[in-house]
């Protein structure tokens, strides 16, 4: 499996990643762009996703995002939707450059809270000719009230309040784990399964993931809805694959949400939780995507 470090350019932050060769390939090839979801780096998953990719003739392009992992930019540890989703076009934009890429045919993949970022790039860059989107958070409005008490919403705002105004004075920004033992405890992800893959997996995999975000990532998550995107996708072929027993992002807003989208579209269920699709899961996550751009990205 033929694998490069390689770094960008995105309006002057560097972000750093890998591009993996399509195996079997005589020219420019299909270019699948991948990021990671909420605090996540590559090593959480993304290689095994673009190794499956690449023996099926597809070149992979897999970077951190920005402010994590082995890209740079600042404030470490914050997470804007919006800037990533700008990242994903930079990606795009330094794959065409690539000789190893046919740039009239990329596709993008993102799992998780990048599962949203997905629609909303394939709603906007036409270069984008199809997209696999995972486990994805579709709305902040509705996924933080599926997480978090109704009483300790306003304990929240208050907390973001207070912060908006110390960073005014100059203060830096406050952080937040992303994920406590505690369920009750604050954290940006308050599940029991995200304590453990994260944990487990920073462990075994990805020591330079860190377990803080800014408290600014959190409200920046609450405002995020991706969902108001799903109708503009179409033409562009649309793979959604929430998961059954997935309470982090829970599926049925998913699933709600893809009747807003036009078609080409498909809805693959995947079985288990959120994170089985990275590990106990990942054939049958990773399978049906490949699949999906074979078809979709195929001369």
């Amino acid at each position: 499996m033929a694998r490069r470090d390689v770094e960008f350019d995105a309006e002057g932050v560097t972000l750093r990643g890998w591009f993996y060769t399509a195996e079997g390939a005589s020219g420019p090839a299909p270019t699948v762009v991948m990021a990671h979801g909420f605090s996540a780096v590559k090593e959480m998953y993304l290689d095994a996703f673009a190794e499956v990719f690449a023996a099926a003739g597809l070149n992979a392009l897999v970077y951190d995002n920005r402010n994590f992992g082995a890209s740079d930019g600042e404030p470490r540890q914050e997470i804007d939707p919006w800037a990533q989703i700008r990242d994903y076009r930079h990606a795009i934009t330094y794959a065409g450059t690539l000789a190893e890429t046919d740039a009239s045919r990329i596709g993008v993949w993102g799992s998780s809270y990048s599962g949203g970022h997905v629609l909303v790039v394939a709603a906007i860059d036409r270069r984008v000719k199809a997209v696999v989107s995972q486990v994805p958070l579709v709305s902040g409005h509705d996924n933080v009230r599926a997480l978090v008490r109704a009483d300790f919403l306003a304990g929240f705002r208050e907390m973001f309040d207070n912060d908006r105004l110390a960073r005014f004075h100059g203060d830096p920004p406050a952080m937040v784990p992303v994920v406590d033992a505690d369920p009750l405890a604050p954290s940006a992800l308050p599940t029991a399964d995200s304590y453990t893959w994260f944990t487990e997996t920073g462990k075994t995999r990805a020591p330079s993931w860190r377990n803080e975000v800014t408290l600014r990532s959190v409200e920046l998550f609450t405002e995020y809805e991706p969902v108001t995107y799903l109708p503009y996708i179409s033409p562009t072929p649309l793979l959604l694959m929430p998961a059954l027993g997935d309470h982090l992002t829970p599926s049925e807003l998913a699933i709600a949400a893809f009747d807003l989208a036009h078609e080409p579209k498909k809805l693959s269920i995947l079985p288990g939780g959120h994170f089985d699709a990275y590990v106990d899961g990942f054939d049958v996550s990773s399978g049906p995507a490949r699949d999906w751009f074979v078809e979709h990205l195929a001369p």
